[in-house]
């Protein structure tokens, strides 16, 4: 059964019949919801990264779907349905999260199009609002089992932000320090600043401060020198897109670090729902990278710390090869190598978790 508390903090709300979301682009000095009225602000918001990480991806489109059906009647019902889905479809590629749940909005405009427009949007936001409240309790099971995987003065390096802002509540890897923090499982956590936006830095940070969770926040490039002098013994990240035989797409650098972990041999987890599983990928090569505009590199905050016109690579996310991954915890369970076979084995369990 789900559990619809929402006591955990979530960076998206319903409020006075239109979707808010925390402005993550001007955290963590200023916290500005905004106000999403329009299909239009919700595709937006996730284009600019005020909203961010596949599960958070999802939800807002969800909700989404239902700002796009605002003031629609029974003539255009359908058209306003397949603009809003196709506007929110070509946000981002690589966040499966975000196709998953629109394919499930489909399913539920299918089952009540013929009630008329009024009818369809009463019942996506009665499915959205569940989504929401899905998607915390299976971040909340995913952190208690991945605090099976910790002793007690473990110290945890994480990558970019897979916390509460990430997702509905709660969070992915931030859930699982958490969960382990909670259980006396854990010293502290080691933050690297995740280049070129900062999520580490500006996010992981802001959370764990909220938490009261020690942590230190390093350079990108420390990672290596850390485990060499035997100052982390787990690594846990979250996940944009996980294959079906295991090989996951992250936040650019991700890759690196669990070359380093398995040089060192430190424990490397991803975290993540089941959700951000997508078995239309055979490997990791047929997850799509994103690559995002090369300004993200060239300045920092609007400041240029490159020559005028430097050219600039900006790759979002990288795949690291699931012989490198120690396991993926997520919300029915730790998945162990071989991943390929126990991924089809979760996917066969029978489960109650997801509202189609």
């Amino acid at each position: 059964m789900i559990d619809t508390r929402m006591d955990a903090f979530s960076p998206l709300r319903w409020r006075d019949d239109h979707l808010q979301l925390l402005d993550q682009t001007v955290l963590p000095h200023t916290e500005t919801w905004l106000e999403c009225r329009t299909p239009e602000l919700v595709a937006d918001a996730i284009r600019r990264l005020s909203v961010r990480g596949a599960p958070a991806i999802g939800v807002s489109a969800a909700f989404g779907l239902v700002v796009g059906m605002t003031g629609a009647d029974d003539e255009d019902c359908a058209a306003r349905f397949d603009d809003t889905w196709q506007l929110l479809a070509g946000t981002r590629p690589t966040a499966v999260n975000l196709r998953w749940a629109l394919e499930l909005g489909r399913e539920v405009y299918e089952r009540h199009r013929a009630e008329g427009a009024a009818a369809v949007r009463t019942a996506l936001l009665a499915w959205a609002q569940e989504l929401h409240a899905a998607d915390i309790e299976s971040n909340r099971r995913l952190g208690d089992y991945g605090a099976e995987l910790f002793e007690a003065g473990n110290r945890v390096l994480t990558h970019c932000n897979a916390g509460a802002l990430a997702t509905g509540g709660y969070g992915t890897a931030i859930g699982v320090i958490q969960s382990s923090w909670a259980a006396g499982r854990l010293a502290m956590v080691w933050v690297d600043e995740t280049r070129p936006l900062l999520q580490g830095a500006r996010l992981t940070t802001w959370e764990l401060e909220r938490a009261a969770i020690p942590y230190r926040l390093v350079t990108d490039n420390s990672v290596g020198s850390l485990m060499s002098r035997g100052l982390v013994d787990r690594v846990v990240v979250g996940a944009d897109r996980i294959a079906a035989n295991g090989d996951t797409a992250n936040k650019i650098g991700t890759y690196t670090i669990a070359v380093l972990a398995d040089r060192h041999d430190v424990p490397f987890y991803v975290a993540a729902p089941l959700s951000t599983i997508d078995r239309q990928s055979a490997t990791g090569a047929a997850i799509p990278i994103e690559e995002r505009a090369g300004e993200e590199v060239t300045h920092v905050f609007g400041v240029d710390v490159a020559p005028e016109g430097a050219p600039a690579a900006n790759f979002a996310f990288d795949v690291t090869p699931a012989e490198l991954i120690t396991a993926i915890i997520t919300d029915v369970g730790v998945l162990k190598p071989p991943l390929a076979q126990s991924i089809t084995q979760a996917f066969d369990t029978p489960s109650t978790s997801i509202p189609v």
